[in-house]
C-alpha cells in the first residue's frame, strides 16, 4: 500500500475526513474481502496518480463499525467520495484505474 493513503479509523475519521478541507477518496475493505483485495492497487494507483488534487484514505470495516454504520456501508469494498467533509458520490464494487478515473474526474 502506498504511503500516501490514509489509515481511517473510528477514532480519527472526524478529523481526517469530516474536518478537512477538499478531496478525499475513502476505501471501507476488509481483510476477507476478495474485491477489496483486487482493488487495492488501484487504490494505490488513485493516491500516487491524483496526488496534490485527491487525499485517499482506506478504512477497515471489521476494526471500524461505528465508521461503518455511520456511512451506511451495505458491501464491500465502499468507495466514497468526499469534499470538505461532505460525501459527493459512493461506488461499491470492484473498479479498474480507467473506471476509477472516470469516477473521480466527473467530480474534481
Amino acid at each position: 500500500m502506498s504511503e500516501a493513503v490514509l489509515q481511517i479509523s473510528d477514532a480519527n475519521y472526524s478529523q481526517e475526513v469530516l474536518g478537512q478541507p477538499g478531496f478525499l477518496l475513502l476505501d471501507v475493505w476488509a481483510a476477507w474481502c476478495g474485491p477489496c483485495r483486487l482493488i487495492a492497487p488501484v487504490i494505490s494507483w488513485a493516491a500516487a496518480t491524483y496526488g496534490d488534487r485527491l487525499r485517499v484514505g482506506k478504512a477497515d470495516c471489521d476494526a471500524n463499525p461505528q465508521l461503518v454504520e455511520s456511512l451506511g456501508v451495505k458491501g464491500l469494498p465502499t468507495l466514497v467520495l468526499f469534499k470538505d467533509g461532505t460525501e459527493l458520490s459512493r461506488h461499491e464494487g470492484v473498479l479498474t484505474n480507467t473506471q476509477l478515473s472516470a469516477f473521480l474526474d466527473a467530480h474534481l
